[in-house]
């Protein structure tokens, strides 16, 4: 199924964290909490002005995010639960390049 945001909305699919802890120990899917974290999978055509034009999204398809805890509804398509948000629940673009580095 094809399915595109309308507006500033975005389509995003949560990006699981481990289920490690750094020191080992395992964390049961009960004491887990739901990512922060996601990908983009589809974005809307944009956000009109004041002056009717329509202004592109910041963020693009595949771009990994950092949104709130709170934040979007979640839906069901094709049996795979995703989020819709506005563009404006969105905290910030993560940057996988400077991700690597940290890690180094």
């Amino acid at each position: 199924m094809k399915f595109r945001p309308l507006h500033d909305r975005v389509l995003v699919r949560r990006v699981e964290e481990e289920t490690k802890t750094k020191g080992g120990i395992i964390i049961p899917d009960t004491a887990k909490e739901k990512p922060q974290q996601g990908e983009v999978i589809a974005v809307g055509s944009g956000a009109r002005n004041e002056k009717g034009e329509i202004v592109a999204l910041d963020v693009k398809v595949g771009d990994r995010i950092l949104f709130g805890k709170w934040s979007g509804t979640e839906v069901k398509l094709d049996g795979e639960e995703l989020l819709i948000m506005k563009e404006s629940d969105i905290m910030g673009v993560l940057d996988a390049s400077g991700a690597a580095k940290a890690a180094a």
